[in-house]
Formats: structure tokens, sequence, C-alpha cells
């Protein structure tokens, strides 16, 4: 029997939010999501990047938005005028995330807080806003980009594998709650990705060829594989995750890490 077909337009009339989406798995799940025929709100704390996305696509492909998804105001007026000019929101993708790193012993304040006030509570404020209306509408898809330092322990990422673990459960008990209204909520949970976030790890003669291999000093394992992620990789998976061939599935969490967390 052949495989499923996937249309083009696949996702053609719908609407989308995707936070992050100036660099990095923001911007290719924006254009991931146009190139199946999605209208896209394209949401970012700063707006070089979402600008420059608007512009390159036809009119009416993309919108910018610039807010910063921890202030829940800010975010509950981004969504309401998506609601107005774009249109009913079909599809939300949470992308939006900082990473700080330090051992727990010298973790500021101010890094412990930003670090959960955008990577969790960003997810809460964007994910609430949506849910509301696609309850109403029994009709929706969300996900949330984690990562798999939220199954994993990481040295010197206690912040950042914490923040992702909790949007990550907030996520499944968010999918459960709207089960029942038609709404599915998954997660897809990134490993080693080609991205700004992950070249600024990447210090002293730390290359991409000692992530593949690992680093038994810092208790990590290599990628199986024998690659980093593109972002476009983990855009395929969520891309899957909205669309109809993933209609019967919810709570999910889909790892896109070539194997390095060695899950069963």
């Amino acid at each position: 029997m052949g495989g499923t077909v996937v249309e083009q337009s696949e996702l053609a009339g719908r609407v989308a939010l995707v936070t992050g989406a100036g660099q990095g798995i923001g911007e290719a799940v924006t254009r991931a999501l146009v190139a199946r025929g999605a209208r896209v709100a394209a949401l970012d704390a700063t707006p070089d990047g979402i600008k420059k996305l608007e512009a390159e696509f036809a009119a009416g492909a993309v919108r910018h938005y610039t807010a910063d998804v921890s202030d829940s105001r800010a975010v509950e007026a981004v969504v309401d005028d998506v609601e107005k000019n774009v249109g009913p929101l079909d599809i939300l993708v949470n992308v939006a995330g900082v990473l700080r790193t330090s051992p727990v012993v010298e973790i500021s304040d101010e890094d412990w807080q930003r670090t959960f006030a955008v990577n969790s509570t960003g997810v809460f404020n964007t994910s609430r806003a949506a849910a509301r209306r696609m309850g109403e509408r029994r009709s929706g898809a969300i996900v949330t980009v984690g990562s798999n330092a939220a199954g994993v322990p990481r040295t010197s990422m206690a912040a950042y594998a914490a923040s992702k673990a909790a949007a990550t459960m907030f996520t499944k008990c968010l999918g459960l709650e709207l089960a029942r209204n038609g709404v599915r909520c998954n997660v897809v949970s990134p490993g080693s990705t080609d991205t700004a976030m992950q070249r600024a790890l990447w210090a002293g003669d730390e290359v991409p060829e000692r992530v593949i291999d690992g680093d038994p000093a810092a208790y990590r394992v290599g990628i199986p594989l024998g690659r980093i992620a593109d972002p476009s990789d983990v855009a395929d998976a969520v891309l899957f995750l909205v669309s109809d061939r993933a209609r019967h599935i919810t709570m999910h969490d889909l790892y896109v890490d070539g194997g390095a967390t060695l899950r069963a």
C-alpha cells in the first residue's frame, strides 16, 4: 500500500500563531506553515526577523507582531488582533525561548526568573489565550517546542531544563482538558539544533563534532545519527502534529534529537 500523499495546500485557509518566529526553529516553522498554505501571525520580542519574513512572502501570508510572551496582557492583545484581522486561530506553535547557562549554585535570581517567565509562563500565556477561543470552536491544534533536556539532566542547564519540563507537562495537562473539545495539544522536543542558541554554547574547542561525539565529563552522550538537526527537521515534526494526519494524536511528546537521549 502507498503512503499518505501530503498536499502542499493541506493547511490552506488555516490561521497559525508562531512565537519566537524571528529566527531559528520559529522561523523554520513559519516557513513550513506558509508552504502548506497557512496564514501565519509571526510573533517575536524583537521586530527585525519577523518584519523580514512578512516582506518576503505574498501579502497576507505572514503578519508580524512584536510582544514579550511573558506579558499576559500583551499576549491577549496580540491574539485579539489576530482573530480580528487575520482570522480565527486554528494553530498555535510555542517556540519562543531563552537559554541562560550556569551551575545551580551560581544561577542569579534574574536568570532563573527570566528563564521561567519566557519558557514556561510564556507558553501558559499564549496557550491559555488560544485555548479559550479554540475550545469554544471545538477545533484547533497547539504544539509546544520543548527540549530533550526536559527529560534528561544537563550540567549548567538546570533553569532551562526545569522550565522546559514545566512547559511540557503544562501542554500535556492542557491537552487532557481540551480533548473533549476537539483541540489537540502536543510537544516536540528537539536536541542539539543548528540555531543561534546552540552556537552560543560552542565555546573554545567545542565544535559540532564534539556535540555529536558526546562529552563524558559533562555526563552527556552523543548523537547516534551523527548529525546536528537543522531547524527544518523540527519544523517538519511540528507540521505533522498540527495537520490532520495527526488527528488522533494528543498529549504526545515527540523527541527530534537523533537518538541523543537513548529514549526507548
